[in-house]
């Protein structure tokens, strides 16, 4: 019997290896008809520039490479990377502010963290923590080391809500939102703005509502188009600085700040402690990144990489870091610029 039993078992592997091999050479021919039919025939992708790449980590195998190692502008692809990034290194809730406690005053180290006083995001630890502090205020924007826009990024977009500014401590998502009529427009936040007498153009028969607003490229001052006609909000990014988030949040808390442009000393009297604020469960931060392709999202995700790994907020530094380490054993060498794939200077391959 013992024989027989044997003979069956070495029966049944060689059908089952058998069938393996015939289910994967079945399974790499439908992939393939199914990619020459839905893609590379497609008409509107002849003149595209199309790679496609299949990996079976089962196998360790490709089921289907079409210019797989051939590199590519990746344009929101770029946002995997990060979002992978993200979710190795930041932990399960992400880190609001930093906290050095003094005798007599609170330093704030800003973060990079999108949240904060964003309208999407309801609760708002980190502003009800300053909000309840008996103590003095001061802001600090160290280890902040990049510009508001990106290497590689379209200058002229700067007034597009895509392509909104990036800054170590973001308020209400570096957007100013306006809505109203001519005669009574409303905005907020309101500190980004100062004596702004509003120029406008309007078109006869208009009912008078905001529909466009326009913003110089170096300072904020504010173009409003009344040719609507029902009421809306329209965001657009505001130019940004330590100084004026810090401004703003003082305004919003209804309490003095010492902004980082006031340059306070940091090591002013003993140290009681240091300790972290959290403010959002990092899930709900990288869910709408991913889900509708936030470039803000994405580029600050990056940003408190770079500040929780290596202390500074750096695109270049924690990229560099990244693919000497998560990132070394990726078929291709990357071009790796940005957060979000707004640079048109990032070069990825399908198999990456």
């Amino acid at each position: 019997m013992a024989g027989r039993f044997n003979y069956r078992g070495i029966q049944l592997l060689i059908i089952n290896c058998s069938l393996l091999i015939l289910s994967a050479c079945s399974v790499q021919k439908k992939i393939s008809k199914s990619a020459k039919a839905d893609v590379l025939d497609t008409k509107a992708l002849q003149t595209a520039h199309v790679g496609i790449s299949i990996f079976d980590p089962a196998t360790n195998k490709y089921l289907y490479n079409y210019q797989g190692d051939k590199y590519f502008v990746p344009a929101s692809n770029t946002k995997l990377p990060t979002c992978y990034a993200a979710m190795k290194y930041l932990g399960d809730s992400l880190v609001g502010i930093k906290i050095t406690e003094y005798t007599d005053k609170i330093i704030v180290f800003a973060t990079g963290d999108p949240t904060f006083l964003n309208p999407e995001f309801k609760t708002q630890r980190v502003f009800n923590f300053l909000k309840s502090s008996k103590k003095n205020i001061w802001a600090s924007i160290k280890g902040w080391e990049e510009n508001a826009l990106g290497n590689g990024w379209s200058w002229n977009d700067y007034s597009a809500e895509y392509m909104t500014e990036r800054s170590a401590f973001p308020v209400f998502g570096n957007l100013i939102t306006f809505s109203g009529r001519k005669n009574n427009p409303g905005y907020y936040p309101n500190k980004v703005i100062e004596n702004n007498n509003f120029p406008y153009f309007s078109n006869d028969g208009a009912s008078g509502f905001i529909d466009k607003v326009n913003r110089d490229l170096k300072t904020n001052n504010f173009t409003l188009f009344i040719n609507g006609k029902d009421f809306k909000e329209v965001k657009i990014p505001f130019l940004t600085s330590g100084d004026l988030a810090f401004r703003i949040l003082a305004d919003t808390l209804g309490k003095s700040i010492i902004g980082p442009d006031a340059a306070p000393s940091l090591t002013d009297g003993a140290i009681l402690r240091k300790y972290i604020i959290h403010s959002q469960p990092t899930d709900s931060l990288l869910k709408p990144m991913m889900h509708r392709s936030d470039n803000f999202f994405a580029e600050q995700s990056l940003l408190m990489v770079s500040n929780e790994r290596l202390g500074v907020m750096n695109d270049e530094k924690i990229i560099d870091t990244l693919l000497k380490t998560d990132f070394k054993d990726l078929p291709q060498k990357p071009r790796w610029v940005d957060g979000s794939g707004l640079s048109r200077y990032n070069l990825f391959t399908p198999q990456d």
